[in-house]
Parts: structure tokens; sequence; C-alpha cells
């Protein structure tokens, strides 16, 4: 079973279970498959619905920063409850020592030597980690590692 598929069956269970709240995140989370699918005009594999995922993650994450700032608990509230329903079709997320450990080989499977191969790196390290890590923190580190 795809990961799509998944997602449409939770959609179905979440139907008749009654759960308003899972529903519409659900129900957002196959918009966004289907927007991309039709803007792109392609069938998204499992790899391309975890980069849509990992974007929605990034954005409720940082709406949820923003709320927080504005002093919105009730939307606060919204947004953590869609982003632990997105993270459940997420794998489990890298450890630190995982992310070194991640972060040392692509630096020597590149052969980067200063900050200007940091995007050899970033290529590398992008694949094997999204939707499992920050790649904005895994970006920094790897800037510092290089410098």
């Amino acid at each position: 079973m795809t990961l799509k598929e998944r997602i449409q069956d939770d959609m179905k269970a979440a139907l008749r279970a009654g759960e308003r709240e899972r529903l519409a995140t659900v129900r957002l989370i196959l918009a966004a498959i289907k927007q991309r699918e039709v803007d792109e005009r392609i069938s998204l594999d499992d790899a391309q619905v975890m980069v849509v995922l990992d974007k929605m993650v990034k954005q409720r994450r940082e709406s949820i920063a923003l709320f927080q700032a504005g002093g919105r608990a009730d939307l606060v509230a919204k947004e953590n409850a869609e982003l632990a329903v997105l993270q459940g079709y997420l794998p489990a997320p890298l450890d630190e020592a995982a992310i070194e450990a991640l972060i040392g080989e692509a630096i020597a499977q590149s052969g980067a030597q200063s900050v200007r191969d940091m995007g050899k790196v970033m290529a590398i390290v992008k694949t094997r980690a999204a939707g499992r890590a920050d790649l904005g923190a895994i970006g920094a580190r790897i800037k510092a590692r290089l410098s």
C-alpha cells in the first residue's frame, strides 16, 4: 500500500468514526497532494508525497511560532493537532547521532572542503533525511563544519 492510499484509507476511517478534526487535516493533505499532481501533471510516488507532507509540517511549525507570539492559544492548539496528524505519516525522526553521522558521510562522499561546496553536501543529505529532520537546522550544522 502506498502512502497516498494509506492517507485515503485514513480519510475514510476518520469519516466513519466521526473524527472531524482528523478528517479535516487528512483532507488538507489529500488536497495538497492532488494540487501538486495537477500542477505537475504527474502521479506522486511515496517520496514525493513525503516532500508534500514535510512542507506542510514546516508550515505548521512556522504558524505555531507566529500564533504563540501573537497570543492566539486557540490557533496554536489547532495547528498542534494538525501537526500531530501530519507527523503520523512521516518516518521516525533522526536522532542527533544519526544526523551527525549523515553529515559526516555526505561531506566525505562529496569531497567538500569549504562552504562553497555546501550545495553538494546538502543535495546528498536532503535525499537521505527528507521528512526525518529539519533541513534548515542541518544546513546550519553543515555550514559550521565546513567553515
